[in-house]
């Protein structure tokens, strides 16, 4: 007699390691069901359970894999449950109750759960699958973490993508995709995105902020057929077009995972039939999750997953066995595409006594609707704007009464009244809707001692999954511990994948000689393990620590780099030569212009920033155009000075007091190609007038009159506009170099990694710069000006350098041919 034999426990068999199956084994732990059951756990996959809500941040490189981990392997030993992970059920003897597995082992049970989840579907298009019933290399699903591995591995080769389904998922790849670098093409089946969340108006405002990323949208048309021999190469359009591809995401929704259920002769309609207790026509067999169909629903959604789970597991250990789920009442809060959505319940009036409030701005992208039956929030959409989002979740969940003035809903109005708090939301109010967490929770680990945001999003998930509700889950955090909040040491890493504040990086850097960014990982990251997040604020750090004795590796940076251009939307690149001061010449002006004919560009544009844009140019033609420019790089790329406006000046303006486009000039040489945190730009104008807008830039100079000049920073014009902070007087164009030297030096030195200017001045504060680099309080400018310096003195031309020896054999090689763009006209 075995061990097994000698274990009176009953036995708990789940058949699904998702969010849905392993959501109910902890709820089952929770009630005490580990000295109750013996619990089997078996996973298709062959990982332990993960947020699979997380895969996009993590294809998108703003998440590692092991970030979305719920529950390690570790965690089920740790509890004493079986994991059957990488095993499959094939099928289930409801008779003998057993379940038979694909590795030939039978599992008795005395109580089966299938959470078996969904799959992606993949519509029956011509060419998608080999003979073999394998899907066409180059084709990927997007619903597993081993998908998105090899997602992440193809954006290192391929350069165009099509993303197909315009919902939640194929939004999110498609955006994902285009921030490797890929141009994408995204096309969705019906007339407008996310048709099942939003209605038309709202989707249309969706589909201009989509295409504002540089993503093209086909709207109402089937792929009919995918294109390739041997690999994707294109795919065929109902209405004839083709679009050529050499990766194929297809994101065209999902299917209730049903097979075993109908091999074993469960009642399954779209999923598999439960009842009020999530129990299928067998009675000891239960369905939760995506798979299960109850009154008719099939959810999507994780939150109505485990709401399943937590009645469910009140059945299973007897806590409550007359619990019951009556269905879901959805509310999502996410962000698409760079887009804020939220969306709950109906998009659309259905009866005629409906109220229906619409609030639409095209122009500032924003869409706001709610509707109201019998006084009751039935349904609200949130489009660009969710800043009532908590107000509104809060009337949806429990049906309270709404204001006569159905547009405060909506919008404040200015009398004084406010919306509801922190402090007046119910203790039973959601917060995070992913996984299910209340205020009350939220305060409760906060009352057993987690002092940080980070340590109660650990005890709870909250904010664990989309992580839109990271806000709120913070003002909820702050409010229970009444301001006395720790703060999180993540916080204040440089790079995500580095536990190490910015100081520490550096100095261990320096000490340990790690010149390269995998050196950096293998030293200093846990486990020795590479993040993606981490790679490309290393490299810009590595460089300015190291300067051309800085290792480099292509993996490391971003195609941009890479190339020294800046990639477009349809996988070409822009090149900007170099023209100091917005100053040029008619040689410059007639090589610009042969090399345009030469190279047939698409388009010739005059920057912003007082350069001329050369758009269109093909991957394989950067180093023989730089060579017929004769030209430096212009550095319109990268985190890197880019640029400095002026104005005519004393030169040529009556109302010049100052040589701004010398100066101008001798700023832009002195800081040419400089490596920095995030981008710099600058600008000098010869009077107040600002005619270079000077007071907005990062660095930037105004002539007063009598020689002298006043030095600005901090200044920004772009989505945030912010005017710069007056750091000092000085007496002539010398000073300015110097001080404006120092200045750059500094936030060099310690802003975070893509921390603007604008950003870094107020987080800093304008005294303690002035007192750095102004009056020399820390004794530290003769170090400022020497790092500087150094980095000055290690500058090369990049255009020059590689388009005589690439730094690789395939810098230059295009990996697909592209559709060249048609010739744009003068207007």
């Amino acid at each position: 007699m075995d061990d097994d034999d000698l274990d009176a426990r009953a036995r708990l068999v789940v058949v699904g390691n998702g969010m849905a199956g392993a959501r109910l084994v902890e709820e089952v732990l929770e009630r005490g069901g580990g000295e109750q059951f013996r619990i089997t756990v078996f996973g298709d996959e062959p990982h332990g359970n993960y947020n699979r809500i997380m895969l996009s941040p993590v294809l998108a490189g703003e998440a590692h894999e092991d970030d979305i981990v719920l529950n390690s392997h570790d965690w089920y030993a740790d509890n004493g449950v079986t994991l059957r992970a990488g095993v499959r059920v094939e099928r289930i003897d409801t008779a003998a109750k057993v379940v038979s597995a694909s590795d030939g082992t039978s599992t008795a049970y005395d109580h089966l759960v299938l959470a078996t989840g969904s799959y992606s579907f993949i519509p029956p298009m011509a060419g998608v699958r080999r003979d073999d019933g394998s899907l066409l290399p180059g084709v990927y699903g997007f619903r597993t973490i081993d998908e998105t591995r090899d997602l992440l591995a193809a954006t290192t080769r391929c350069t165009r993508a099509v993303v197909m389904g315009g919902g939640l998922l194929g939004l999110e790849a498609a955006r994902a995709l285009q921030g490797h670098g890929l141009q994408v093409d995204l096309v969705h089946a019906m007339p407008h995105l996310m048709n099942a969340q939003l209605d038309a108006e709202a989707g249309a405002i969706l589909k201009r902020g989509v295409e504002a990323l540089g993503i093209t949208v086909h709207l109402d048309v089937l792929a009919t057929e995918v294109l390739g021999d041997g690999h994707v190469e294109g795919v065929l359009l109902q209405d004839g077009r083709r679009l050529d591809c050499d990766l194929l995401v297809v994101a065209a929704g999902v299917r209730p995972h049903t097979d075993v259920a109908v091999r074993s002769g469960l009642e399954v309609e779209r999923g598999i039939v439960v009842d009020d207790q999530l129990r299928t026509d067998d009675p000891d067999v239960y369905a939760i999750g995506e798979c299960a169909q109850h009154r008719g629903s099939v959810y999507g959604l994780v939150a109505p997953a485990w709401e399943h789970a937590t009645v469910l597991a009140d059945v299973l250990t007897g806590t409550d066995p007359t619990a019951e789920y009556h269905g879901s009442r959805t509310a999502t809060k996410l962000k698409v595409a760079g887009v804020d959505v939220a969306t709950m319940g109906v998009s659309a009036p259905e009866r005629d006594s409906d109220e229906f409030l619409v609030i639409s701005e095209p122009g500032r992208g924003v869409h706001l609707s709610v509707v109201i039956r019998d006084d009751r929030l039935v349904g609200a959409t949130l489009l660009g704007d969710t800043r009532k989002v908590a107000a509104l979740t809060q009337a949806f969940d429990r049906g309270s009464a709404l204001p006569e003035e159905r547009i405060r809903l909506l919008v404040d109005l200015t009398d004084g009244r406010e919306e509801v708090g922190v402090a007046e939301m119910p203790a039973d109010s959601q917060v995070c809707n992913c996984n299910g967490v209340t205020k009350g929770a939220i305060c409760g680990a906060v009352a057993d001692g987690c002092g940080s945001v980070g340590a109660v999003m650990d005890r709870t998930r909250a904010g664990k999954g989309c992580g839109s509700c990271r806000s709120l889950v913070k003002q909820v955090v702050e409010w229970a511990a009444d301001g006395d909040v720790t703060e999180d040491p993540a916080a204040s890493y440089y790079v995500p994948g580095i536990p190490l504040a910015k100081p520490a990086l550096v100095a261990a850097v320096r000490e340990q000689d790690l010149r390269s960014v995998s050196a950096v990982f293998a030293a200093l990251a846990p486990g020795g393990k590479e993040d993606a997040r981490s790679k490309m604020g290393l490299t810009s750090l590595l460089k300015t620590v190291w300067g051309t004795e800085f290792v480099r590796e292509k993996d490391a940076e971003f195609v941009n780099d890479r190339v020294h251009a800046n990639i477009q939307r349809d996988g070409t690149f822009s090149v900007v030569p170099q023209m100091r001061g917005g100053v040029t010449t008619p040689a410059q002006l007639r090589r610009i212009a042969d090399v345009a004919e030469k190279y047939e560009v698409p388009m010739v544009k005059v920057t912003g920033g007082q350069r001329i844009d050369l758009l269109g140019v093909r991957k394989e033609d950067l180093p023989a155009m730089w060579e017929d420019l004769g030209m430096p790089s212009g550095y319109a790329y990268g985190k890197s000075m880019r640029t400095v406006k002026t104005c005519v000046g004393s030169d040529f303006c009556r109302f010049g007091l100052g040589d701004s486009t010398q100066l101008g000039i001798d700023l832009e040489t002195r800081f040419q190609g400089i490596e920095s945190p995030a981008k710099i730009k600058m600008a000098v104008v010869g009077c107040p007038r600002n005619c270079a807008e000077a007071y907005v830039k990062d660095v930037g100079v105004v002539a007063v009159g009598n020689g002298r000049w006043e030095v600005y920073v901090g200044g920004a014009a772009g989505a945030t506009v912010r005017k710069g902070d007056l750091l000092a007087t000085v007496e002539s164009p010398e000073e300015v170099l110097t001080l404006a030297g120092r200045f750059v030096q500094h936030y060099r030195e310690n802003a975070n990694w893509l921390e603007r200017t604008y950003d870094f001045v107020p987080r800093v504060g304008l005294e303690r710069i002035r007192s750095v680099v102004v009056d020399d309080a820390d004794g530290t400018c003769a170090d400022l000006d020497a790092a500087l310096q150094r980095s000055i003195d290690a500058y090369t031309d990049p255009w020059g350098q590689d388009r005589r020896e690439p730094a690789t054999p395939g810098q230059f090689r295009p990996a697909l041919p592209l559709v060249a763009l048609p010739q744009v006209p003068v207007r």
